[in-house]
């Protein structure tokens, strides 16, 4: 998990923190909660540790903090992607088809506009969706060379934003794309945070 997003959920929930190089412990949940110099909860990477013996309802806790860091994950992905990608040149553009539901909370696209002068369909896009926990879906058809290679930057830069690598399952090219020369098979991309 990403340590600044827990802080800022701990922040969120006005829970009381240290941070120890990757380790956040969180010693005190509420203003008047005495722990007696034990901690609620110590979160080191993706596990966290909680204290049964003096919190009654930790699980609920640990929820509540989960859900919280899911909500600040969503927000810093979308953040993350658009910044990403209009370093390389690429431009936003809203999903106003989209309606959030329980997995789904947010989606976009993303638009490339190649220079190569053979190119016959110079305009592309990526849509994006972006899950309730912060992982990223994205979707695409053909996407010309030069451009491809700029959305392969941005994507590389997520993987050490998010701190995990992509996943690209193939999907059958469309048969108007078949006749492209770069056309690759179509991508479905998840990266999923740590």
């Amino acid at each position: 998990m990403n340590q600044e997003l827990l802080i800022s959920a701990c922040e969120k929930l006005r829970w009381k923190y240290t941070v120890t190089g990757n380790e956040l412990t969180v010693f005190q949940l509420n203003s008047n909660g005495n722990l007696r110099g034990e901690y609620a909860m110590k979160i080191v990477g993706n596990k966290v540790t909680y204290n049964t013996y003096y919190l009654q309802n930790a699980q609920r806790k640990v929820q509540e903090l989960q859900n919280t860091f899911y909500e600040l994950n969503v927000k810093y992905a979308e953040e993350s992607i658009i910044r990403e990608f209009k370093i390389q040149g690429w431009t936003f553009k809203s999903n106003d088809k989209f309606k959030a539901n329980e997995n789904e909370k947010v989606s976009f696209y993303m638009v490339g506009r190649s220079k190569l002068k053979e190119e016959t369909e110079p305009v592309s896009q990526i849509k994006f969706t972006i899950l309730k926990d912060g992982s990223v879906k994205t979707d695409s058809d053909y996407i010309p060379k030069d451009i491809h290679e700029l959305a392969d930057k941005a994507m590389e830069s997520l993987e050490g934003v998010f701190g995990s690598k992509r996943e690209v399952n193939g999907k059958e090219i469309p048969l108007k794309y078949k006749h492209k020369t770069f056309c690759e098979n179509k991508k479905t991309i998840s990266i999923t945070k740590k």
